[in-house]
Order: C-alpha cells, then sequence, then structure tokens
C-alpha cells in the first residue's frame, strides 16, 4: 500500500496540469552551497542563491555589467570616492523599503564576517568608509585607488537589516540565522521550512520584485533545487524528466546521449571557468621549478581535451581565460613532452628534491572531470618515475584543507570561475601571497616581484597600465609554473526542453531564473 501511494504522488507530480494552471515546479539539479549566507561563501553553487535570492548594486547580464539596485554610479578623478544613487521603490521581500542605510549595513557586515566574499574589498575599504549621505545615495572612500572595484560589485549581496536584527547572537551579525534563512530583495523568496543544506532548497517567485516581470509572460513561480549527485543519475534523472537541469559540468560523453533525447538539450556556451590542477609551492616537491616543470610537461593536454572531453573545451595557457584581456602576447602553452618531463624530474632529483615519495592527488568525487584528469595523469606520471595516489573528497573539505599550508593537499583538480569579469578575479586573487589561506590561492605561490605588480594593477584606474601590469605578472608566473593549467571551459549544462529563456552569463553559469519559463 506504500509502495502505491508513493507511485501514485509521482505520477500526480509528473502529471499535466489543466489548461490554465500553473506548469509543475522547475527541478533545479544543480550542486547547493553550504550556507545561504552569502557574506561568507564564495563559490559556484552559491551563485544560484546569489542571483535569485538577492541583488547587488550591479550585477552581469551576459557579459555586461549593468546598474541593478543602483541607478547610476560616480567616480572622484582619484579613484578614491565612489557614490552610488540607488532605484526608488526596491521592497526586500518582508515588505519593507531598501535603502542606502541598508547598503551601508551589507557591507559593514561583509567587512565584519571577512569571508571569502570580503578578500575583494578588504585591502582598500574600512566599513566606517561606507557611509549613507541621504537615503539613496551611497558613498565608499576607499584608502588607495582599486581598479577591480566597480566589476567586484555584483558579488555583494544587499541584505535586511530589520529581518536580521531579532537573530544576532553574541554579536554574531545573525550568522546562524542567516545560514538557512533569506533577507533579500531578489526575484525569488527562499522557503526556509523545508530547507537542507546541500540536499533541498525551495523557492517562490517574488511578484513585487522591482524590475518587475514583463519581460517575462509566463514567468516560473515555484522551483526546487535538488542536487543529484553521482553523474548517471542526474543525467538519467535529467533524460526522465524528473530534473529540468543538470550542473554545468555535463560530462562530454554525455552530450550527445542528451540532445538525441526528444525531450532534453545541452546548453553549450565558452565561459570564463580556468580548469587546473593545483600544485603546493609551499612544500618538498613543489617548491623545485623543476618538478613543477616536469610535471607541466607530463600533462598529456591534447589527450584530455580533445580525446577525453571530445574537444568541447578550449585549450587555455595560463591563469587567465584566454578570452579576458591582461594576458601576455604571444604566450603559447606549455606541451605534452614526457622525455622533457623526464629531463626537468631527473634534474630535480639530482639536486636532492625528494620524488620517490607518494604524491597525492584530491579529486572532486561528484565531479567526474577531476577524476578522468586525475586517473590520466596518473597513468603518464608513472612513466616518468613519479608515484600519484588519488585521493577522494569534495570541494567543501578541500576548501577547508586549503585554509593552512601544512594541510593543503600536494595536489588538487577544480575550476576557477567568474565571480567578477576582471584579471583580479583569477590571476590576482589566486598568486598574489596577500590571499594566502584562501582556496584560490591553495598552491601558495610566493613572488615579491609578482605581488607588487598584481598590487600596482588592482591600484591603477587606468585601462591601459593595469593591462600592462597584468600581463606582466602573468608571464613572470607562466614561466615558474606553479600549477598546471588545462582549458577554458565550454559550458555544458543539460535542460529539459520544456526550460525556456535560458540565458548564459559567465557570472552564474545562466541559472538566473528570472529570465526563464515554462512550457508543457
Amino acid at each position: 500500500m506504500r509502495l502505491f501511494a508513493a507511485l501514485f504522488a509521482a505520477l500526480m507530480l509528473f502529471a499535466t496540469p489543466p489548461a490554465g494552471a500553473q506548469p509543475r515546479p522547475l527541478v533545479w539539479g544543480d550542486t547547493l552551497p553550504a550556507t545561504l549566507d552569502m557574506h561568507v561563501v564564495f563559490d559556484v553553487p552559491s551563485q544560484f542563491v546569489l542571483l535569485n535570492a538577492y541583488d547587488g548594486l550591479y550585477r552581469y547580464q551576459g557579459n555586461d555589467l549593468v546598474p541593478w539596485l543602483a541607478e547610476s554610479h560616480t567616480v572622484s578623478t582619484d579613484g578614491l570616492t565612489w557614490e552610488f544613487k540607488l532605484r526608488r521603490g526596491v521592497k526586500f521581500h518582508d515588505g519593507s523599503d531598501l535603502t542606502a542605510a541598508d547598503v551601508v549595513y551589507s557591507f559593514h557586515r561583509l567587512l565584519a564576517l571577512k569571508r571569502a566574499p570580503a578578500a575583494a574589498f578588504t585591502p582598500v575599504l574600512a566599513p566606517e568608509n561606507v557611509t549613507a549621505p541621504d537615503a539613496h545615495t551611497v558613498r565608499f572612500v576607499l584608502s588607495q585607488s582599486y581598479g577591480p572595484f566597480l566589476a567586484a560589485m555584483p558579488i555583494v549581496a544587499i541584505v535586511n537589516p530589520r529581518a536580521i536584527a531579532p537573530h544576532v547572537k553574541n554579536n554574531d551579525w545573525g550568522a546562524e540565522w542567516m545560514a538557512s534563512n533569506d533577507a533579500g530583495s531578489g526575484a525569488y523568496v527562499v522557503n526556509a521550512g523545508n530547507y537542507q543544506a546541500r540536499v533541498a532548497l525551495d523557492m517562490q517567485r517574488f511578484p513585487e520584485h522591482f524590475m518587475g516581470w514583463g519581460h517575462n509572460q509566463r514567468p516560473i513561480d515555484q522551483v526546487r533545487s535538488r542536487p543529484v549527485m553521482e553523474t548517471s543519475t542526474r543525467v538519467l534523472s535529467l533524460m526522465r524528466g524528473e530534473i529540468d537541469s543538470t550542473d554545468s559540468y555535463l560530462p562530454t560523453d554525455q552530450v550527445e546521449r542528451v540532445n538525441r533525447n526528444p525531450r532534453t538539450r545541452v546548453a553549450q556556451d565558452q565561459s570564463m571557468r580556468v580548469f587546473l590542477l593545483r600544485m603546493n609551492n609551499s612544500k618538498a616537491p613543489f617548491n623545485n621549478l623543476d618538478v613543477r616543470l616536469c610535471f607541466a610537461h607530463a600533462f598529456n593536454y591534447e589527450g584530455f581535451n580533445e580525446i577525453i572531453l571530445k574537444g568541447l573545451v578550449v585549450r587555455n595557457a595560463g591563469p587567465n581565460p584566454n578570452n579576458l584581456w591582461g594576458n601576455p602576447a604571444g604566450m603559447q602553452p606549455y606541451k605534452f613532452d614526457l622525455a622533457l618531463a623526464r629531463q626537468h624530474c631527473d634534474r630535480a632529483r639530482a639536486a636532492g628534491v625528494p620524488l620517490n615519495r607518494e604524491i597525492e592527488i584530491h579529486v572532486q568525487t561528484e565531479l567526474e572531470q577531476t577524476v578522468q584528469a586525475a586517473q590520466m595523469f596518473q597513468a603518464d606520471l608513472r612513466r616518468v618515475g613519479v608515484n600519484l595516489k588519488i585521493v577522494p573528497n569534495t570541494f567543501a573539505g578541500i576548501v577547508t584543507a586549503t585554509a593552512q599550508a601544512t594541510t593543503t593537499p600536494d595536489m588538487w583538480v577544480h575550476w576557477v570561475s567568474a565571480y567578477f569579469i576582471d584579471p583580479e578575479n583569477w590571476v590576482g586573487q589566486m598568486y598574489d601571497s596577500r590571499f594566502h589561506g584562501t582556496w584560490k590561492a591553495s598552491s601558495w605561490y610566493t613572488n615579491p616581484e609578482v605581488d607588487r605588480l598584481l598590487t600596482r594593477a588592482r591600484n591603477s584606474v587606468v585601462q591601459a597600465e593595469r593591462q600592462e601590469l597584468y600581463a606582466a605578472a602573468t608571464a613572470i608566473i607562466f614561466r615558474e609554473s606553479p600549477d598546471i593549467w588545462v582549458y577554458n571551459t565550454v559550458n555544458l549544462r543539460g535542460l529539459t526542453r520544456r526550460v525556456q529563456g535560458y540565458s548564459f552569463s559567465p557570472v552564474g553559469s545562466g541559472g538566473e531564473l528570472r529570465l526563464m519559463s515554462l512550457s508543457e
């Protein structure tokens, strides 16, 4: 009887709705973040919550940075004072007005918590220098000019202090409550009652969102986010119509299968997400340049990109996406060359570097490509006398480990995605030693000249100068090979054909729900 009831409920969920009724909820199968507090978490899954439950002063639409909660901004000639004029009539989910004081509170909270999203601002912005001259003006006075300031604006969620205040404990800024609740103004409202971290997130449309809904004649009213962790199960669930979207890491060997299914398709978009293998430069053997060059030449880039990934990626020479400014002219990527790799490894051994020990590489077991890359690399390194051990892990587990050099793995595999579109998002935060202790800087690379160049680049507001400085820093980093840069991602997201209006942006990977509708 219990089995019958479950089957009946499943049939009712996927039954065709009566004419005029709202289609069944969108079921989003992508990964969820560890917390709903957008001032604490800074990774790809968090972008889904940031884009839909919250708003920022500016937002990326496609590759373009556009005013959002702000109508406009001005900046002083010295690049230090920024003023943003806010839209009027914006409402939080509780119906209260969003004013400049709320923006000030949001930045004070972000800077006080000192978690990953704050990293883009803490070098140049003190809390007392974020003020509200009037109800619709926010003023930022920087300690020094900062080129990426506007580009980084979209990463800051504007939160409702009135919703948070009753839940503050021991001056924690309401962190415990915010981890599982919503204090935003975004196009969708979180249903906190049935939220389960990493497991389930339900949202409903916010009809009073300030951007309105005139752009979308059939907006989605109900959203169910249900991550499916295992790749084959995720693809099968999509093809059966149990979920409407996979993550944006669809394995390339599944693309043709999904496209052949009459109910599903694959959205393919070149992104700004760089796939790389990190090396912990702070300890042996990767504190030796010859070892790093050995490993750089022992990775079979063409075999991985063209055969395993079926050419559905773009080879990337360095840490910045190849479709971004700030790269040195004519930079040629490292090539797979086992003879050259062996020479570098032999030179390192002759210098006494301990290459006889087992090298551990941590992979994200829920993301098949990280495992495939490690397995292929393991086989080729064996041919130059290096023993690579593959260690299953999760992104969250690796991020925790990378807080200290001593606990950071020898190697690990991941992507660096577009959180804001500026070289600072990649080379700046990956290789400036001031960011050590964050997952982005987890190769623990140190070079004082690189630090100097990157500091000058971020402190300049002259685009031509920033281009030159980032290119000079990238050229040095490339020569010292602190990591293995493999490709720039072609975003592959499986979708059911009933999902209409899907629009890709490098920031958020196409997860902005307000643009989508459903057809049955």
